[in-house]
């Protein structure tokens, strides 16, 4: 049966006790972790968020009573001691902070019992994250989580702490908006009030973000909700939350000298890591050029290596073929993958038409000085070991090669190049590689809508040098926009936005938009810009992938309080799920389904 807490104040968290005096007399509150009886003493771990306390309660000192109360403590059952801080009497423990102390108890209270939980809260347990999640309260519980969240918070916190220092001002911006195009689909919200029209929920602030630029506000900040409708990865989420910022009278240089002084200081403050600044800058194009990716993993070198003048005159037909279509021809070496067996090799393969390939040409040199490439018959021997010589090629070396578009070449080099660095133990987890890709394409496209659609979004602005090329050659335009990448993940991206009436019109043109069309998605930020624009630029990070770095998790969740899984769906709440027709019927909605 539940006690009350009537009369009782926590006066410590559990790890706090280390701080007190020995014979202090603390209350502590928290979960029962496990309980040890051994007939004349029983044993009890104590477990709030700051960490374990062992407690031991003996019937001469609790009476008869308390000492049966405690032998029917379960795990999980909620509980307030009152008790004095002593040495402990057995082995330390040195794994916990408190594990040189143990609290002896003189009252007890169970606040709530418990039943006993689907799984042990442990932070070194394997469970299945359909498990987990549908319990999510209680993992939750576990540690590691709560560790993660706690320093999720912190990170929050920090950033407001600097970003204020900085003169940004935190400033809140709607999530009931309008649904623009060029971007990831839209949450959409029925409007009771106005039959057949919807809020959208917004997958970013950057219009209302822009708008308090026009508004002379000067530098805004928010830690912000977003939604996107889109299918889910390892790193993403439909709801997600960002470090969103924007600024007045700036350019790149300006948000990354911010930018990288924020991430130092969050380094430091969470996890002790000097970040070492500058940080490296490459443009779009090198990257994509050494690393097959616009957000390289720099911990490791293994860089891409162009071999197409090399091999246009070859006899194989892969290579010439792709050449004569416009394509290209490049390789990697994997040091030390020459020996690898003909299964892996097949993983190799596998991976290679996963990102595109058609297949995958290879020369193995074996670590005993044979050879071993399928299309060593096309060409003579002259011009294999001049491309094996040209490459780096070394006894023990795998090469690869792809020939295909420059996308394709590129998906399928960068992806390789992960999976080798993984194979063959490259990638340090303790190690933060920081770089900012510069000058993206302002531009991409898109063969399905037969049309330019904007890299990031259609207010970024193009390099002034570009700026005449948007008329003849809008495919070579270059963008002032930036990403910061760590570890092969990017954290945060943004740009310099465009002020110009004339860019602006000439850069929805681009888009194919009419005036007309403009004004129809856009039109109260356009009029906006009517009336005294200042140039503007602005980043966000994903806050969520962020933490789920510096946290060294594997999947966002392990980083979010309330997680969806991969179809969108709540395990918890059953979240999405129907609702009445009433509801449906104020919002003028009606559904058709069609029989499965």
């Amino acid at each position: 049966m539940a006690e009350s807490m009537k009369g009782l104040k926590r006066t410590h968290r559990c790890t706090e006790v280390i701080s007190v005096e020995l014979g202090s007399t603390v209350t502590l509150m928290g979960w029962v972790q496990k309980r040890r009886n051994l007939g004349s003493l029983i044993f009890v771990d104590l477990r709030d968020r700051s960490g374990l306390m062992q407690l031991y309660f003996e019937e001469e000192t609790i009476g008869a009573e308390g000492f049966a109360k405690a032998g029917t403590l379960r795990s999980e059952f909620v509980i307030a001691v009152t008790g004095t801080v002593e040495k402990r009497n057995g082995a330390t423990n040195e794994s916990l902070v408190t594990g040189e102390l143990e609290l002896k108890v003189l009252d007890l209270r169970i606040l709530s019992e418990s039943l006993t939980p689907p799984f042990p809260i442990d932070a070194d347990i394997t469970v299945k994250d359909e498990l987990r999640l549908k319990y999510r309260y209680l993992d939750l519980r576990r540690p590691n989580i709560q560790k993660n969240l706690i320093m999720r918070s912190k990170i929050a916190n920090l950033t407001r702490q600097f970003l204020a220092g900085e003169e940004f001002l935190e400033i809140e911006t709607p999530i009931l908006t309008k649904s623009t195009p060029e971007g990831a689909r839209d949450y959409l919200v029925p409007s009771r009030i106005h039959p057949g029209s919807f809020y959208a929920l917004p997958q970013s602030p950057q219009l209302f973000k822009q708008l308090l630029m026009v508004s002379g506000y000067d530098r805004y900040f928010q830690i912000a909700r977003c939604f996107r409708d889109e299918d889910l990865r390892a790193d993403r989420q439909p709801e997600f939350t960002q470090i969103d910022m924007e600024l007045s009278f700036v350019d790149v240089d300006d948000v990354i000298d911010v930018n990288e002084r924020l991430l130092a200081f969050l380094f430091k403050e969470c996890l002790d890591v000097d970040v070492t600044l500058p940080i490296q800058r490459m443009t779009w194009q090198t990257a994509m050029d050494l690393y097959g990716s616009d957000k390289p993993d720099l911990r490791f070198d293994m860089k891409i290596q162009d071999v197409t003048d090399q091999v246009k005159n070859c006899g194989f037909g892969v290579f010439t073929g792709a050449i004569e279509n416009g394509g290209f021809v490049r390789g990697l070496v994997a040091k030390g993958l020459g020996d690898i067996s003909s299964k892996r090799m097949k993983k190799v393969e596998k991976t290679a038409k996963d990102y595109g390939a058609k297949g995958l040409a290879y020369i193995q040199l074996k670590s005993d000085g044979s050879i071993k490439c399928p299309f060593a018959k096309f060409m003579s021997e002259e011009e294999l070991d001049a491309l094996i010589a040209s490459m780096g090629g070394e006894s023990g070396d795998l090469i690869v090669f792809a020939a295909d578009s420059f996308k394709v070449v590129c998906d399928v080099l960068g992806a390789l190049r992960v999976f080798f660095a993984k194979e063959l133990g490259l990638l340090d987890p303790s190690e933060y590689r920081f770089v900012w890709i510069t000058e993206f394409p302002l531009l991409e496209w898109s063969e399905e809508q037969g049309r330019y659609t904007a890299m990031h979004h259609p207010f970024t602005m193009p390099m002034e040098e570009d700026l005449a090329l948007i008329d003849t050659d809008p495919g070579k335009v270059r963008a002032k926009a930036y990403d910061i990448v760590l570890n092969g993940n990017e954290i945060g991206g943004g740009s310099v936005r465009i002020h110009q009436d004339d860019i602006q019109e000439k850069m929805f043109e681009c888009l194919g938009f009419t005036n007309e069309q403009a004004y129809s998605q856009f039109g109260f930020l356009l009029e906006a810009f009517k009336y005294g624009v200042p140039p503007h630029a602005g980043l966000a990070y994903g806050l969520d992938r962020l933490v789920m770095l510096m946290a060294k998790e594997e999947n966002i969740r392990d980083v979010i309080a309330f997680p969806k899984i991969k179809d969108a769906s709540c395990l918890l709440t059953d979240a999405p799920g129907p609702v009445d027709d009433k509801q449906l019927e104020e919002l003028s909605i009606k559904v058709d389904l069609e029989e499965e």
